[in-house]
């Protein structure tokens, strides 16, 4: 085999890989997606169905939350520019971008303990009713799904400090990572308007 033949084989080898990566990170979302439907929708029939239940205005706090919803866009800015610069090799505002990512992921998440803490101590608990299951379940776990992409993002920086960062490879990884930190945003928009802003309309 040529050495031509040979270098278009591991071309197309490696282009398999990187297709993979992200065909399996959008399958995995593809199913994210439906389960976060399923948490949101099932809290909007109970709460349908249950109206008089609870009266969640009365407990939400609409400038918090929108303050944590800015915060998360802001991040998704920032992730969007982490995925550039990794693409044209600049490690140094790839990891300015990604510490910022981490930031901001950090006081979302801050934000939502401090609002899960106050609505404990008001009686709005997992156990409460089904207004507080449903609540707790739906964004609870997009809690969870926060953490675990600042947890990612932390292990990438510290990885872009080893000298095994290659511009190429790498990019696809890091671009992955934002694939899922986007979905997030996204779902956590979707839960901001159909959760909160709806209760105030």
């Amino acid at each position: 085999m040529s050495d031509t033949a040979t270098a278009s084989h591991e071309d197309g080898h490696a282009s398999l890989i990187i297709d993979n990566k992200k065909l399996l990170m959008w399958l995995f979302l593809g199913s994210d997606c439906m389960f976060f439907g399923t948490l949101i929708s099932t809290h909007l029939i109970y709460r349908k169905l249950y109206p008089e239940s609870f009266e969640p205005t009365a407990l939400f706090s609409l400038e918090l939350t929108s303050f944590s919803t800015f915060i998360l866009l802001m991040s998704s800015f920032l992730m969007a520019l982490a995925v550039s610069a990794m693409h044209k090799g600049e490690l140094k505002s790839f990891r300015r971008n990604v510490i910022g990512v981490i930031f901001f992921g950090l006081i979302f998440l801050g934000c939502q303990v401090y609002e899960f803490a106050h609505f404990v101590h008001e009686g709005l608990t997992l156990s409460t009713n089904t207004f507080g299951s449903t609540f707790y379940m739906m964004t609870g776990t997009h809690g969870v799904h926060v953490a675990i992409g600042v947890f990612w993002l932390i292990c990438m920086y510290f990885y872009s400090h080893t000298g095994k960062m290659d511009a190429h490879e790498s990019a696809i990884d890091v671009e992955v990572a934002g694939l899922y930190w986007h979905f997030v945003d996204i779902v956590w928009i979707v839960i901001f308007t159909a959760v909160y802003l709806i209760e105030f309309i």
